[in-house]
C-alpha cells in the first residue's frame, strides 16, 4: 500500500488563502473597535491601516504574499509594539477576540492547531508591561 502524496501547499494555501485571513482578521478587529482595554493601543482612528497590516502579516507568515515585508519591511513584532504597553491583560483581551476569530474559520484540526498554538505563543512574546 502507497501512503498519499504530501500537501505540498503551503498553509495559507491549505487554509483557505486571503478569504481565510481577511475573516480571521476582521472578525478580530470587530473584537477591538469595542474593547475598552485595546482600543486605546491603536492610535489611528480608523482600525483599517492596523487591519491591513495584520491581515498582510499573516498571510507572509503562513506562507502568502511576502506584502507584509515588501512594504514594510522585516517584522520586528516585538520592536514594533515596544512603544505600547502591552499588558497581561491587554494580551489575553487580545487572545479573547482572535479566538473568535478563529472560531469564525471553522478549520480542521490540523490546521487550527497550528495557528491558534502560534497565535498564543506570539501574544505571550508581546508582553511588555506588567503593571498598569
Amino acid at each position: 500500500m502507497t501512503e498519499p502524496a504530501a500537501d505540498s501547499r503551503t498553509p495559507y494555501e491549505q487554509m483557505g488563502g486571503r478569504a481565510t485571513f481577511e475573516r480571521l482578521v476582521t472578525v478580530f478587529y470587530a473584537g477591538v473597535a469595542d474593547d475598552p482595554v485595546l482600543r486605546p493601543l491603536y492610535p489611528e482612528q480608523d482600525l483599517e491601516p492596523a487591519h491591513e497590516r495584520l491581515l498582510m502579516f499573516l498571510e507572509q507568515y503562513w506562507g502568502g504574499p511576502h506584502t507584509y515585508s515588501d512594504q514594510r519591511g522585516h517584522p520586528r513584532l516585538r520592536m514594533r509594539h515596544a512603544p505600547f504597553a502591552v499588558t497581561p491583560e491587554a494580551r489575553d483581551r487580545w487572545l479573547l477576540h482572535m479566538r473568535a476569530g478563529v472560531d469564525a474559520l471553522a478549520l480542521p484540526p490540523e490546521l487550527e492547531t497550528p495557528l491558534w498554538d502560534y497565535l498564543v505563543a506570539a501574544a505571550h512574546s508581546m508582553v511588555n508591561t506588567f503593571t498598569d
